[in-house]
C-alpha cells in the first residue's frame, strides 16, 4: 500500500488506519495488520515510532526455503521419479513463494495438455521459463529476422560463457516470449546477498553481447537490443550513483523519496557538474564493456557461427547442447 496527497480513497484508508491506531480508545482487542512491497511510498504518519509494535521484513526464499515451498506445492500432483526438488530449488533462484506455486501449477497444466500421467523435468523447465519471461508467442518472422535473433542470442551466450563471473548458460532460444524475440538465460547457481564490482562489470558485458554480435556479423544493429541496453545502463548507473564503483569514489547521488513520492530526476540531488560527471562515468563503463564483448566475439567467431546455426535449426538449445558446441565453461 502507498499513499499520496489528495482526498482520495487511499487517504481515507490511511485516516481510518490512524484512527484505529490512535491509542486513545479502549480497543485493546484490535490488531492492525498491514503489508506493502513499496515501503518507500508510505506516509510518515504511518511509520513513525509507536505505530506498529513489530515489523517483519519478508525477503525472497533461500535454497532451503525454496525446496520446502516446492515440496509443499508438489503434494497432490504426480511427478516422474527423476524430478529432483533440490535441482529445482537451485534452478529457481530469485523466485518468490507465489512464483514457485504458479510454476508448479503451470507445469501440471502443460503435462495435462500433452496427455501425460506425470509431470516431468521438461514441463517444469518450460513452466519456470514461462513464469519469468511469459508464454511462447507464435509469430511470423522473416529469415533475416530469425538469423538476426540467432546471432543476437548467440552473442549473449558466447560472451557470458567466456566471462569468469557470469553464471553458466542454462538455455538459449529464439522463440518469442512476451515482448522479446528470444532469450538467453544465466540463472544464478547460488543465492547471493552481495555483488562484486567485477561481476557487475561482466553482467554489463554479457548484456551488450547481443548488439555487439549484430554489429560484428551484419555491420548494423537493430531495436532488439533495447531491453539489454536498459539493463546494462541500469547496472552501470547503480555502480556509479549507489555503490561507489567508479572514479567518482564512494559517494551516493541516488534520488531519495520525498513526501511519499519519488523525485523523478537525479538532478534534484546533484549539481549540473556532478550530473555530467555521472553520465560520463556511466558511458565509460558501458563503452569499455561493449569493447570487451566485441573482442570476445571476434576471438570466438567460429563458435558464434556454430551456435547461431544450431539455433536456426532447433530454435532452443539447453545447456548441455550449448556446451557440446563451445565446450565446458572454465571455472
Amino acid at each position: 500500500m502507498g499513499f499520496s496527497g489528495g482526498h482520495d480513497e487511499r487517504e481515507q484508508t490511511l485516516n481510518q488506519i490512524l484512527v484505529e491506531m490512535d491509542g486513545f480508545t479502549p480497543n485493546e482487542r484490535v490488531i492492525i495488520l498491514a503489508a506493502t512491497n513499496r515501503p518507500d511510498l508510505l506516509d510518515a504518519a504511518l511509520i513513525r515510532p509507536g505505530r506498529f509494535d513489530r515489523r517483519v521484513v519478508l525477503s525472497l526464499p533461500d535454497l532451503v526455503e525454496r525446496e520446502a515451498i516446492i515440496k509443499l506445492h508438489m503434494k497432490g500432483k504426480p511427478f516422474t521419479k527423476d524430478v529432483s526438488t533440490e535441482k529445482l530449488a537451485r534452478r529457481t533462484v530469485g523466485f518468490s513463494g507465489a512464483d514457485l506455486a504458479n510454476m508448479l501449477n503451470e507445469a501440471a497444466i502443460l503435462a495435462a495438455r500433452e496427455g501425460k500421467t506425470a509431470i516431468d523435468n521438461k514441463d517444469l523447465e518450460e513452466a519456470a521459463t514461462k513464469e519469468k519471461l511469459g508464454p511462447q508467442r507464435k509469430r511470423m518472422q522473416s529469415e533475416r529476422d530469425r538469423k538476426l535473433a540467432a546471432y543476437h542470442e548467440a552473442g549473449h551466450a558466447i560472451v557470458g560463457h567466456n566471462l569468469k563471473n557470469v553464471d553458466p548458460v542454462h538455455r538459449i532460444s529464439i522463440v518469442s516470449r512476451g515482448m522479446s524475440g528470444g532469450h538467453t538465460l544465466f540463472p544464478p547457481t547460488e543465492d547471493r546477498s552481495n555483488e562484486s564490482k567485477s561481476r557487475l562489470i561482466e553482467q554489463v558485458t554479457a548484456a551488450l553481447g547481443g548488439q555487439a554480435a549484430e554489429q560484428l556479423v551484419f555491420k548494423d544493429i537493430s531495436t532488439g537490443a533495447a531491453s539489454d541496453i536498459d539493463v546494462a545502463t541500469s547496472i552501470a548507473r547503480a555502480m556509479v550513483t549507489q555503490y561507489g564503483m567508479s572514479s567518482l569514489g564512494p559517494i551516493s547521488v541516488s534520488p531519495r523519496p520525498m513526501f511519499g513520492m519519488w523525485r523523478g530526476e537525479e538532478s534534484a540531488e546533484m549539481s549540473p557538474k556532478m550530473h555530467d560527471a555521472v553520465d560520463a562515468e556511466i558511458k565509460k563503463i558501458t563503452d569499455a564493456c561493449y569493447k570487451s564483448a566485441e573482442e570476445l566475439l571476434k576471438k570466438h567467431k567460429v563458435k558464434l557461427d556454430k551456435v547461431a546455426k544450431a539455433l536456426l535449426e532447433k530454435e532452443t538449445l539447453e545447456s548441455d547442447e550449448f556446451e557440446s558446441i563451445v565446450g565446458k565453461k572454465k571455472s
